[in-house]
């Protein structure tokens, strides 16, 4: 089987990229690009486990044996039926081993030219790892520093439509950050999902423009971003976004208003607080669910929360601060994009100002 095994350096060289894993697997993450065609579903490959541990090997191998042809003689008379004659296809599972060796070896008695990658996802795991420890640092970052609610992501999403190259970490990770930040009805991504994603988003960055990235802590939600990113926006030149307590409050309540839909769970995120809180102020923001008192709890966790965990993140992690250029964003006016055409030019010029 040697000669049927390839590299992942050489995976472009293939019309199709085909993940056999379960798709359980493939869910947590895969190749970009990849097609899912399971030889096991996820029931199957516990079964055969359990058997291979609790009767034998050889028993758990002849059952999966059969699961795996029924599977590929399935996906042959759909998946693939209409692949042509030259298709040569990168077949992958999650080592390299038996479940992607069997579709390659029948693949190629069918008279296609596939291939197995060498290390299956392994590999493709391992390399992607070394991308985040490397791939962070060849670029230049211009971080948007700022409170809770001054409208950061908005801004992001107008100098994106202005030309400049941006990183949404929060679109990524489907979460907005802060302790209330989960996004409705999504879940978020698997940890090895987000660095995939993170990889492929900073593949396609120019090197020489700068690419311009919301201020985040280590965590967003339940995914952690690589160290070597941290540590180089982190030293990047800032953009200081202002925004009135008002202005926050009113997109607070716009942008969270769906956590009142659902009081409790509110406050079982609330109670989370305790410890960074009093235990007597968390309960008087449970009351304010209770009762419904949407602005006056936004504006305590604004003043009382968000703002001085602003205050000791910022300043303590971020160089460049100091010399931020400081832009009064008005995220409500029609004019977003000049105002992000403006901020571009104002940053061109490298003078530190209020624009």
């Amino acid at each position: 089987m040697k000669n049927l095994l390839v590299s992942l350096e050489k995976a472009g060289d293939f019309d199709e990229i085909i993940d056999v894993r379960t798709p359980l697997e493939f869910a947590e993450d895969h190749i970009p690009g990849a097609l899912n065609a399971p030889v096991l579903s996820n029931e199957e490959r516990v079964l055969v486990g359990t058997t291979y541990k609790q009767v034998s090997p050889f028993e758990g191998t002849r059952m999966g044996a059969a699961m795996v042809a029924r599977n590929i003689a399935h996906h042959l008379e759909t998946s693939f039926a209409d692949r042509p004659r030259n298709w040569r296809p990168l077949i992958y599972c999650w080592r390299g081993g038996k479940r992607s060796g069997s579709v390659t070896t029948l693949f190629n008695m069918i008279g296609w030219q596939a291939r197995q990658l060498d290390g299956g996802y392994k590999s493709y795991r391992r390399a992607t790892l070394e991308a985040l420890d490397t791939l962070p640092k060849t670029l230049n970052y211009i971080v948007l520093v700022g409170p809770t609610g001054s409208r950061k992501t908005h801004l992001l999403s107008a100098l994106n439509q202005a030309g400049a190259q941006t990183l949404d970490l929060e679109a990524l990770a489907a979460h907005r950050g802060s302790l209330l930040g989960a996004w409705a009805g999504v879940p978020q991504p698997s940890q090895k999902r987000f660095d995939t994603l993170l990889v492929s988003a900073l593949r396609e960055f120019d090197p020489g423009r700068p690419v311009f990235v919301e201020a985040e802590s280590r965590r967003i939600g339940s995914v952690a971003l690589p160290l070597a990113l941290l540590d180089t926006f982190h030293q990047g030149a800032c953009v200081k976004v202002l925004s009135s307590c008002e202005d926050r409050a009113t997109f607070l309540l716009h942008d969270y208003a769906h956590l009142f839909d659902d009081p409790e769970a509110l406050k079982a995120l609330l109670e989370r607080m305790i410890g960074l809180h009093s235990r007597e102020r968390v309960v008087g923001w449970q009351r304010l669910v209770d009762e419904n008192r949407r602005a006056e709890l936004a504006h305590e966790l604004i003043e009382r929360h968000y703002d001085p965990a602003y205050a000791r993140s910022s300043h303590q992690h971020f160089t460049q601060l100091p010399h931020a250029l400081q832009l009064t964003f008005r995220p409500n006016d029609a004019d977003v994009v000049e105002q992000a055409k403006t901020l571009l030019a104002q940053l061109d010029g490298r003078a530190p100002t209020v624009i």
